[in-house]
């Protein structure tokens, strides 16, 4: 056992001071989706301006994802999520000042950048302080708790914006995240760096890409890790299916709902608010029945392999059948998803601790940029198909089958490379 493992009490103080951050990070991540009908009409937005303002808060969680991976692993989740975090709040101050979209823009880019270790820090210090099952559960868990920050940017703050207006709002989130780094500060413990590999962690292989990996410094070893065949195998499921997911849920259900549903604002809040509670439920489930089916025999990908097309026939209903859609088609389509979630502990757990805030990073770098692609390449595929003189709903239509298309084939990709993979990386241990 790990040294550093910590004991019940300990293990639980630190999991609610991360996840306090993480609700608040999703929180700020969702919250375009609520605000989108009063950003539009205060600052003329089109459909491409939308999703490029909601895809530059995952824009800035992309460009930190590969030195935060290192900062992770040398300094600990404690000192690098407090500096970061420093960032977020005058990313939250500066979008509350904002009054061009140049100005909302730049500061949803800081913003993401500042909050961008919320996920990747508690998931570095699970691989260390944790035992293996309770990793699963805790990891769950923490997107369990980021579902409720989702659930919290819907009706909550429909509710409160018309009284106080957007900008009061993210100067509340700004004194919030300063209240979550006192925490941070005080509970999270100081971080060693471990100097040699502990090989009696029985969940690795490790194969000569691994040993690559861990004897290599700098950009080196990402290349090595990117390289890697188990990576390889998941990351477009990654970037398509878990960053797609994330770009749905987070912008693109609430203007489906009101341009092709016939939703009101409100109405569609309403909406949003299912689709995180459904959510909230799923993760919550997952995080409950993991460590089991582990027991079982059903591991991440095993699971992400079983359920996963359940999420394309609920897409089919979107290109088919779309003024029968609704906020129920949404929360169909993201309880099918979630499985793709566990990517993340699939490949947490496929490397030592001493990689863990690299592998997680450039993994979160993979799916991030699928979310900041999507977010505004849904919304440019709109704009194209009404320039080609389709009506609306047969541009929203056209754009869920392109994305149809691009799920099938990371699926494929991943169901086919999989099992080769394994074999591979066996072979490679043994040698």
């Amino acid at each position: 056992m790990d040294l550093e493992q910590l004991n019940q009490k300990k293990a639980r103080l630190v999991f609610l001071t991360f996840a306090s951050c993480y609700f608040l990070s999703t929180l700020l991540r969702a919250i375009t989706a609520t605000l989108s009908p009063t950003l539009t009409e205060e600052f003329l937005l089109s459909s491409s301006d939308l999703g490029l303002l909601a895809g530059s808060y995952f824009l800035g969680f992309s460009i930190t994802q590969l030195p935060m991976g290192f900062w992770l692993d040398q300094y600990g989740p404690k000192k690098v999520e407090l500096g970061f975090l420093g960032l977020a709040v005058l990313g939250c101050l500066a979008f509350a000042m904002a009054h061009s979209f140049e100005q909302l823009w730049a500061a949803r880019v800081l913003t993401g950048v500042g909050l961008s270790a919320c996920l990747m820090a508690p998931l570095t210090g699970y691989r260390r302080w944790l035992d293996v099952s309770i990793q699963m559960r805790a990891n769950s868990w923490m997107l369990m708790t980021g579902s409720l920050g989702m659930l919290s940017s819907t009706l909550p703050v429909q509710w409160i914006l018309p009284q106080y207006g957007w900008r009061v709002i993210f100067i509340l989130l700004a004194i919030f995240l300063v209240m979550a780094m006192i925490a941070i500060a005080w509970v999270v413990p100081k971080w060693h760096q471990l100097e040699h590999q502990n090989k009696d962690q029985k969940d690795i292989l490790y194969s000569k890409d691994i040993e690559l990996i861990l004897s290599t410094k700098g950009l080196t070893s990402y290349w090595h890790l990117f390289r890697h065949p188990d990576f390889l195998s998941i990351a477009p499921l990654g970037f398509i299916g878990y960053g797609g997911m994330l770009a749905m849920q987070t912008l693109w259900a609430g203007p489906w709902m009101r341009n092709i549903s016939a939703y009101s604002s409100q109405d569609a809040a309403t909406g949003l608010f299912a689709i995180n509670l459904g959510m909230l439920v799923a993760f919550w489930a997952w995080g409950f029945f993991n460590p089991k089916l582990n027991a079982l025999g059903w591991s991440p990908r095993k699971i992400i392999k079983a359920f996963y097309p359940l999420n394309l026939v609920v897409q089919g209903m979107f290109i088919f059948y779309p003024t029968l859609t609704g906020a129920w088609t949404w929360v169909l389509f993201t309880l099918c998803c979630s499985c793709v979630a566990l990517s993340q502990v699939a490949v947490g757990m496929s490397y030592p601790s001493q990689i863990a805030g690299r592998a997680l990073s450039a993994f979160n770098l993979v799916i991030f940029t699928g979310v900041f692609i999507f977010q505004w390449g849904f919304g440019a595929s709109i704009d194209f198909w009404v320039n080609k003189h389709f009506d609306l709903t047969q541009s929203y239509q056209a754009s869920m089958a392109v994305f149809c298309c691009c799920c099938i084939t990371a699926y494929a990709f991943f169901f086919l490379r999989s099992g080769h993979n394994i074999r591979q990386i066996k072979g490679n241990a043994h040698e």
